[in-house]
């Protein structure tokens, strides 16, 4: 069986790592292809190697596992592992999958694995790809609507909720993730440009470069510009080539 999750553990303690590991080297599903002890290396890695899963320890010597979190543009699955209970409601608020207190057991590890392939099987089975000139039907500000695709200027995240910002300047909120959207909006048509933000690239009217390497992006009908992210960039271009 080819492992469905890339995980990365990130923990200060050694033996913390190697216990955990040990326990997830029985599930097949999972696929530990690094473990680190600090935030700074935990980004450099994630960024370098691109897995999809991180096991996240809270308080690491002077840092915080809500650190890490804030210094990842992508998507990815979080699980904290942690000897401390009082952080669970802020774990959960930032979209954390699980949250599992040390010592963590193969019984709570197997639970947290189903949960996380329920959720992904779900996904791909239940979403079809949207056309362009589709019309879909959803909740928007708590009541059902229509809602046309191409007019769609951008998605913006919040939590476990989107905003979609429209051509008639509405901007609704819905109980969508970037996930869902990201897996069924026209790919021709619309590009993820930060972890936060998706696109309608035929409503792009330019892109200035930014500090530290990112970019801002205009789209027209918005005065304030959205930041783009340098690893989403070549995807950008690559709708222009």
């Amino acid at each position: 069986m080819t492992p469905r999750f890339k995980a990365v553990i990130v923990d200060d303690e050694k033996l913390a790592r190697l216990d955990l590991k040990n326990i997830l080297s029985s599930f097949e599903e999972i696929e530990v292809v690094g473990e680190v002890n600090s935030v700074a290396s935990a980004e450099a890695l994630i960024n370098k190697i691109h897995p999809n899963l991180v096991f996240l320890d809270i308080q690491l010597r002077g840092e915080s596992g809500f650190d890490l979190i804030n210094k990842i543009d992508f998507e990815l699955d979080f699980v904290f592992v942690t000897a401390y209970d009082k952080y669970a409601i802020r774990a959960f608020e930032v979209n954390a999958q699980d949250y599992l207190l040390k010592p963590v057991s193969t019984e709570r590890i197997k639970q947290t694995i189903e949960k996380l392939t329920s959720r992904t099987l779900k996904e791909i089975d239940t979403f079809r790809q949207l056309d362009y000139n589709d019309v879909i039907f959803l909740m928007l500000n708590n009541k059902y609507r229509f809602l046309k695709i191409d007019s769609i200027v951008a998605i913006t995240s919040d939590a476990d909720y989107t905003f979609v910002h429209s051509i008639d300047n509405t901007h609704s909120i819905t109980r969508k993730t970037m996930r869902e959207w990201e897996g069924r909006l026209p790919v021709n048509h619309f590009c993820r440009i930060h972890r936060e933000t998706i696109v309608n690239v035929g409503y792009i009217s330019k892109v200035d470069v930014s500090f530290s390497n990112s970019f801002k992006v205009y789209l027209k009908g918005f005065e304030k510009p959205f930041l783009m992210s340098r690893r989403y960039a070549a995807k950008i271009k690559e709708k222009f080539v």
